[in-house]
């Protein structure tokens, strides 16, 4: 076959060369080479309009680093080489007889052994990269990356080249590699230098990314763009340098730091992060950690121990800034542990990004499950103007599925990153989207060994990646600790410095300091049994006196419970406001938005008030309480619950509430307390919480922050100093509990083993035996997990008419199931969603018809509807129904007899 050069026309290429196809559709489809030729434009024009440091890549891809950026856009178009095989071109009828008619020919057989173009392509790019001098290991490693655009790595035994197929299919495949390579090859070619994982699916997410972008046809006409496969390169790069910079298109900002004056001062810039004029003078964590940070070089891991109320969330801003202007950092990403605290930090967000903007063009998103009905995430949808406010905006495109990490900026729960360490559909393209970036996660001690075990595999990753991170908790044990820095890969001896506490750790080292932290009137705390009654008899007490409290127990159904037994027992004056995850989300958005009224900072309080809560309101809510009744819990939990007390400056407290006051239900020295009626040993562990009773029992007064270090390494303990109690507690705390929990730990830490993908295996390794499942709402067979917990289900709770009709209320218009919904209407559906976990309703869930309302359409095709007739929804002796004000009610009796 004759050399092929650049100014090749493509007419004198072999017939067959131009009617294989990738795409199909009327009149003709679109060429696989022209294709090929799209999405490695748009790597190109990628690379450059995203900020990519060269020599990092250069020595990661083992490349020159003047070559590095079109070696990596050669290899990304030859994603879809593997198109050339006459078992997939035999998937379109019309395309295949235009093969036919260009000289190729199909056998059953051939077409039958191999249709999978991904798979194929693993297969085939080999030889033809080390006919070009390329070295085996690095080719198998950098086709893996490319053939996996579909959303999976192959293994090295699942590829596959086609059998049984005629010569000319061979030499057809060759000429379009040949065509392509003529046009972008390198000159030179990479170091004999084995490839590390971090590398091969950090070009597995661009390939996928650039594949989106390049196959959209609306923006890539499927025509040939020029007379030669180099003039239809020259035209497409054109094409993806405006797609990426359209506004009306994709719109992918264009780098640069919102830290304008690297030389401005740690007070300058908190008084911009707050936005308050005049003279600011920095909070001492504040000060301490910049001075730090300064001191340092490289990607950075900032370790933040501190309590509630000392400016966590805006030293994380400062230090973004700071590292972003030195590390030239794409841009930022905060991760928290709830939907609810993630649409709280995306308010401070999208605050703090207009703060700094100026005339940048900033784009930022919400990534969660409910980011669809954020009100604010909808105002900022493609907006432009003229005025401050507009510089920031929530594009569209970013918003699609597994796209949200893409944005320069953004805020949303630790599992969208944390799907990035799992063999899920996608992952490489949340990591590509986390690289470079920095990454902040908050409430890090809030979580059980294996997700914590998953984070510290996040930690690896994003090291790998080039990220800086910031760990920030209020309550963290020293082994947690410790573990989170080893999976940063501190080596060094780590600086001993009292609570609280900042360490970073760099290029430069391992640094740490402790800085002076708000002291906070002493805490009374003073035990009640756990019984219910004994519970509403404290509050009503204590609501006598006057203020506002609140009861924060560990179950929806206490709290139900308690509401029932209250709201309408207190003096009718009275606010009692119930909150729980048990609500639809419309609803208990604005029952967040009604807590934040009535106890956030700015509210004007009512002369009595109680919230009735579980622990939706223990993390990130800014809210303070007078008085503070809760379920016993560890003891870290019991300081995040105690930090709402007194926490904001009040002009007068009711004088019975002048000493913040903490009732722990449980905590009694005469008797254990009951964790099996409770529910709390399910939730917590019996460990846990029988050590927190033990270690509590002679702690009368909390001075904070001074006890809360104290107080959470005791409890954490790997042998807790137990007081003087019983021989039959101390052995059931230590003999029986202890090994529990220690077996349950140890288990949970072995299945985040089993499940991570750990980025110091090699490629063609660390995929074996993962399990190989789906993320968010994909219904594939295996289902990966960041959090354990019994099997969930998202529903869609709608009342039933008597004709089959459904309405969203019982007094609301009606629709038919079984017909497609308009997009207004299929909105208000999903902003009724509720998590259902009850297994006996979950599996009635799951096996109920599928209704054409909520099956085929895309913003509701995954969620089951929950059908309430008459208000109820029976499931055996399960009885469901949906209360105004209690939320989603489980209750039992007899099973209706039918008819």
């Amino acid at each position: 076959m004759p050399y092929i050069t650049p100014s090749q026309r493509f007419d004198a290429l072999h017939p067959a060369v131009r009617s294989i196809w990738a795409k199909s559709g009327d009149p003709q489809g679109y060429g696989l080479l022209c294709h090929m030729l799209d999405v490695a434009a748009v790597a190109a024009a990628l690379l450059e309009h995203c900020p990519v440091d060269q020599a990092w890549l250069g020595q990661w891809f083992a490349l020159p680093q003047s070559h590095v950026r079109r070696w990596l856009a050669c290899l990304v178009g030859l994603h879809d080489l593997g198109k050339a095989i006459p078992g997939f071109q035999a998937k379109w009828d019309a395309g295949m007889q235009r093969d036919r008619n260009a000289g190729l020919s199909f056998s059953p057989d051939a077409c039958l052994k191999l249709d999978r173009h991904d798979a194929a392509t693993a297969k085939l790019l080999v030889p033809l990269l080390t006919g070009r001098g390329v070295q085996h290991d690095w080719a198998a490693a950098v086709a893996q990356a490319v053939s996996a655009h579909h959303g999976f790595n192959f293994l090295p035994g699942q590829t596959a080249k086609p059998a049984g197929e005629p010569a000319l299919w061979k030499q057809v495949r060759q000429e379009i590699f040949d065509a392509y390579w003529a046009v972008l090859a390198p000159s030179s070619l990479p170091r004999d230098q084995p490839l590390s994982l971090s590398a091969v699916q950090w070009l597995a997410g661009l390939t996928s990314v650039c594949d989106w972008i390049g196959s959209n046809a609306d923006w890539f006409a499927p025509v040939e763009r020029g007379e030669t496969p180099d003039e239809h390169y020259a035209r497409s790069r054109e094409i993806a340098a405006r797609v990426l910079a359209d506004p009306d298109k994709l719109a992918w900002p264009s780098f640069a730091p919102l830290l304008r004056q690297p030389e401005a001062s740690t007070d300058q810039l908190i008084a911009q992060i707050l936005d308050i004029p005049g003279n600011v003078t920095a909070r001492p964590l504040q000060q301490v950690a910049d001075r730090l940070l300064a001191q340092g070089q490289g990607p950075s891991l900032i370790v933040v121990e501190a309590p509630m109320g000392e400016g966590k969330t805006e030293l994380a801003f400062l230090a973004s800034l700071r590292l972003q202007a030195r590390q030239a950092h794409r841009g930022l990403y905060l991760a928290l542990p709830t939907q609810a605290t993630g649409n709280a930090m995306f308010e401070r967000t999208l605050k703090f990004l207009r703060a700094f903007a100026d005339d940048l063009t900033v784009d930022l998103q919400l990534a969660h499950g409910g980011a669809a009905m954020n009100a604010t995430v909808a105002r900022l949808r493609d907006i432009w103007g003229d005025s401050p406010e507009d510089t920031v905006r929530s594009s569209a495109w970013f918003a699609q599925k597994r796209r949200g990490l893409l944005s320069p900026y953004g805020v949303g729960t630790v599992d969208q990153g944390l799907f990035g360490v799992m063999n899920v559909k996608h992952h490489f393209v949340r990591l590509w989207g986390l690289a470079n970036k920095v990454v902040v996660l908050d409430e890090v001690h809030a979580y059980d060994a294996y997700t914590g075990g998953l984070i510290e595999m996040l930690l690896r990753w994003l090291k790998e990646l080039g990220c800086s991170v910031i760990l920030m908790s209020a309550t963290l044990p020293d082994k947690k600790r410790e573990a989170l820095l080893r999976a940063w890969n501190v080596s060094d001896d780590i600086p001993d410095c009292p609570y609280p506490r900042v360490l970073v750790a760099d290029a430069v080292g391992v640094r740490g300091d402790s800085f002076p932290a708000r002291q906070q009137a002493p805490i009374a705390v003073k035990g009640l049994d756990e019984s219910l009654d004994s519970i509403a008899a404290q509050a009503m007490a204590a609501l006598e006196q006057g203020g506002c409290g609140a009861i924060l127990v560990n179950t929806v159904d206490r709290a139900q419970q308690l509401y029932m037994r209250l709201a309408g027992a207190v003096a009718p004056e009275t606010v009692v406001q119930l909150f729980h995850a048990r609500f639809p989300a419309d609803e208990r958005q604005q029952i967040e938005n009604k807590v934040l009224n009535i106890f956030g900072s700015g509210a004007t309080r009512p002369a009595r008030a109680l919230l009735i809560a579980t622990q939706v309101a223990e993390q990130s809510l800014d809210i303070d309480f007078d008085f503070l009744i809760s379920d016993l819990a560890p003891v870290d939990l019991l300081l995040q619950r105690a930090g709402r007390l007194h926490r904001h400056q009040r002009d007068a407290r009711p004088l019975a509430h002048q000493q913040p006051r903490l009732y722990v239900a449980g905590l009694l020295a005469e008797r254990l307390p009951d964790l099996l009626s409770t529910g709390w040993g399910r939730i917590y562990g019996d460990y846990l919480c029988l050590v927190t009773w033990a270690l509590l029992l002679n702690e009368p007064l909390w001075h904070l922050p001074d006890d809360i270090d104290r107080l959470v390494q005791a409890v954490y303990a790997p042998w807790p100093v137990l007081p003087p109690l019983a021989t039959e507690i101390v052995e059931k705390i230590e003999d029986v509990s202890r090994i529990e929990h220690k077996s349950l730990i140890d288990w949970q830490a072995q299945l985040a083993r089993h499940v991570a993908i750990d980025p110091r295996d090699s490629p063609d390794y660390a995929y074996q035996d993962k399990p190989h499942g789906a993320d968010e709402d994909d219904t594939l067979a295996l289902r990966n997990q960041t959090r354990l917990g019994g099997e969930s289900v998202t529903a869609i709770p709608v009342c039933v008419n008597a004709d089959g009709r459904w309405s969203l209320h019982e007094d609301g218009a009606a629709f038919d199931p079984h017909a497609p919904l308009d997009d207004a209407l299929a909105r208000l559906l999903y902003a009724r969603q509720i998590k259902i976990s009850r297994q006996a309703l979950l599996r009635h869930l799951l096996a109920q018809e599928a209704y054409p309302a909520l099956s085929e359409h895309p913003l509701l095709s995954h969620f089951q509807p929950l059908l309430l007739r008459d208000g109820i929804c029976q499931v055996g002796t399960l009885c469901v129904s949906l209360d105004p004000a209690l939320g989603l009610v489980y209750s039992t009796q007899p099973a209706r007899q039918s008819p």
